[in-house]
């Protein structure tokens, strides 16, 4: 089990995207290495080094906000059984996405993470 890159969530206005990645592509000298319409949320996602820039409207936004962390990992099943062993809960047992596969978890210090696989 690894995790590969810990991701920071910005939520940000659509209106934004653009300015969003251009700043933080000039503050992490990377390019933009992932950005998608996840049309079925009204979510438009990217990732910039280690931030998840995720737009849309605060209605879209809003069951996304108490997520504050995103794991990037090589197997989502694989950590869903250590969460499963070590205390946490399991929010949003794996499914499929845009950008893989992923799944929501309660840590015991209460953090909510999210937990995503790139295929």
């Amino acid at each position: 089990m690894q995790i590969f890159k810990t991701l920071s969530r910005i939520f940000i206005t659509p209106s934004e995207m653009d300015q969003s990645i251009d700043f933080y592509q000039k503050m992490f000298k990377e390019t933009c290495s992932l950005r998608f319409d996840y049309s079925e949320k009204g979510l438009e996602l990217a990732m910039v080094g280690c931030v998840l820039l995720i737009a849309g409207s605060n209605k879209h936004l809003e069951p996304f906000t108490q997520t504050k962390v995103t794991f990037l990992v090589d197997s989502v099943d694989e950590w869903m059984e250590f969460c499963q062993h070590h205390q946490s809960t399991i929010l949003d047992y794996p499914k499929t996405v845009p950008s893989g596969k992923n799944m929501r978890v309660r840590h015991p210090d209460g953090l909510i993470a999210e937990y995503v696989e790139h295929f």
